[in-house]
C-alpha cells in the first residue's frame, strides 16, 4: 500500500475529513467528528510519515519493529508512527487505522454520534469479553 492508497482509505471512513494544516505544523490529519484518527507529516524530514493510534498492549510491540517508532508529542496516548508506508504490510495498516477510527468514533458523545447521523462502525474492536 503506497501513501495514496493509505490517503483514500482514510478519506472514505464514514463521517472522516481531511484537514491540511500549514506551517509550522505541517500535518494532514484525518478525523471523524473533531477527533483525530490518523496523520501524515507534509515536509521533510520524515515526509509522508504515517502515524495512528493503537491499543496500549500493542504499543510496545509495534515500537519493536523495525520502522515503527513513538509518535513525536503523542506517544504518551499510545501513537505510533510508520516511516515508510510502503514498506509496512497493507493488512495490517488498515487493521490499524480501522482500529484507531473506531476509538475516535467511540470517543465522541452519543449526541455527536447522533448528530454525524453515521450508523456506529462495527468489527474494528474487539467486543467487550463476557
Amino acid at each position: 500500500m503506497n501513501v495514496e492508497e493509505l490517503k483514500t482509505f482514510c478519506r472514505d471512513f464514514p463521517g472522516a475529513t481531511e484537514t491540511l494544516h500549514g506551517a509550522p505544523s505541517n500535518i494532514l490529519t484525518y478525523a471523524v467528528g473533531g477527533k483525530n484518527f490518523a496523520y501524515f507529516k507534509t515536509r521533510e524530514p520524515e515526509q509522508w510519515r504515517f502515524s495512528v493510534r493503537v491499543a496500549p498492549d500493542r504499543f510496545l510491540e509495534l515500537t519493536d519493529v523495525p520502522g515503527v517508532k513513538p509518535a513525536r508529542y503523542m506517544a504518551r496516548f499510545h501513537w505510533i508512527t510508520v516511516v515508510r508506508v510502503s514498506e509496512f504490510p497493507a493488512e495490517y495498516l488498515t487493521e490499524l487505522v480501522q482500529w484507531s477510527y473506531r476509538k475516535a468514533w467511540d470517543s465522541l458523545s452519543k449526541a455527536q454520534q447522533k448528530a454525524l447521523g453515521l450508523p456506529p462502525p462495527q468489527g474494528y474492536l474487539p467486543e467487550p469479553p463476557v
